[in-house]
């Protein structure tokens, strides 16, 4: 059988060289012994011609380490390349683009730094330097960061004490929809040929409210169209039912949020119920947003209605599932963006 040198580290490789070689020169048939070796009956006279040139003897069947293709770019250049891309945007250089791609940064490279690159070469030193291509998360630009850190150490904070002084549960609410016909995700085909899936034909939906806790509560409900004042406080006159705690209720600023009317049934409750508004534009800071994007990936997006089911009551039996289901409500609260909502 033969023996692939390939297999072998340099240093045996070098070792072995050197004895058949020698064992050569002391009489036996070169024949015989790269035969013991298992290597190819031709190796071992490149052998004894590499060792029989002028001035090199056994030193020329000696490993030497290969120098590889020289860098393109310094390390001290790749870091600044990594310093360009992380956290910031290419227009911030003069580029047309709000996005890094290869080509993107192939171009910002040339620009810097006189070296042009390939894309395939950018793609490798990318990978090198720990960046991957991602679909990053959308911001609004009307985002107010002070507002947003005021919130987080400030204002969030004193809500979480006057909960706590006063016996009461701090939830945090928000709405979302549901079609039938939604389908997220994606699913495996072969190359060129556009997978199908089968969903219902009536175009169902319906909206959802719900209110978390990070003790793991979860209140809900299910309505029909778009949510205003009236509906909200109905809506609110639901959650309360039954409650013997106060409730601080976190909302982000919709409108139906912020109706006379709606002040107006918190202030009659006489502190068993009151509203605090979310910064603007910053749904990253609710937890309950997470809830939606879990009932949306695992339910009817992934598990289309059957014939004759109706969605509101698919709807309605996951969000009970999730209601009983604590463990999975408190690990909404993990996620980083919440971070500075308390076990309150």
């Amino acid at each position: 059988m033969k023996r692939d040198g390939r297999t072998l580290d340099h240093k045996t490789l070098e070792e072995i060289r050197l004895m058949a070689v020698e064992r050569v020169r002391d009489g036996e048939k070169p024949s015989a012994v790269i035969a013991a070796y298992g290597f190819s009956r031709t190796t071992i006279y490149k052998w004894l011609k590499a060792s029989s040139g002028r001035g090199k003897g056994l030193k020329a069947l000696r490993g030497t380490r290969g120098t590889g293709r020289p860098r393109t770019l310094s390390a001290a250049q790749e870091r600044q390349i990594f310093r360009w891309i992380n956290g910031r945007d290419p227009r911030q250089y003069g580029l047309d683009f709000g996005l890094w791609t290869r080509a993107i940064v192939v171009a910002l490279i040339e620009q810097k730094f006189g070296v042009n690159m390939g894309v395939t070469a950018v793609g490798a030193l990318l990978a090198k330097l720990g960046l991957t291509p991602q679909k990053p998360l959308q911001r609004a630009y009307q985002r107010d960061p002070q507002a947003i850190e005021r919130w987080q150490r400030e204002i969030y904070p004193g809500i979480a004490t006057a909960a706590r002084q006063s016996g009461a549960d701090v939830y945090i609410w928000d709405e979302s929809g549901f079609r039938a016909d939604t389908v997220h995700g994606k699913t495996w085909a072969p190359m060129g040929k556009t997978p199908v899936i089968e969903r219902p034909g009536q175009r169902q939906s319906i909206s959802a409210a719900s209110a978390v806790n990070a003790r793991g509560g979860f209140w809900f409900a299910t309505y029909q169209g778009a949510l205003n004042a009236e509906l909200f406080i109905e809506l609110l006159k639901k959650m309360m039912k039954g409650r013997s705690k106060p409730v601080h209720l976190v909302v982000d600023g919709l409108p139906a949020h912020k109706k006379a009317n709606v002040r107006e049934y918190i202030e009659s409750t006489q502190g068993k119920l009151s509203m605090h508004i979310l910064p603007g534009y910053a749904p990253d800071l609710n937890p309950d947003e997470l809830v939606w994007s879990h009932v949306k990936r695992t339910g009817v997006a992934r598990n289309p209605l059957r014939a004759g089911e109706k969605l509101e009551i698919r709807i309605d039996q996951q969000l009970r599932s999730m209601q009983k289901n604590r463990r999975l409500v408190r690990s909404f609260f993990e996620a980083p963006s919440v971070a500075y909502i308390s076990d309150c």
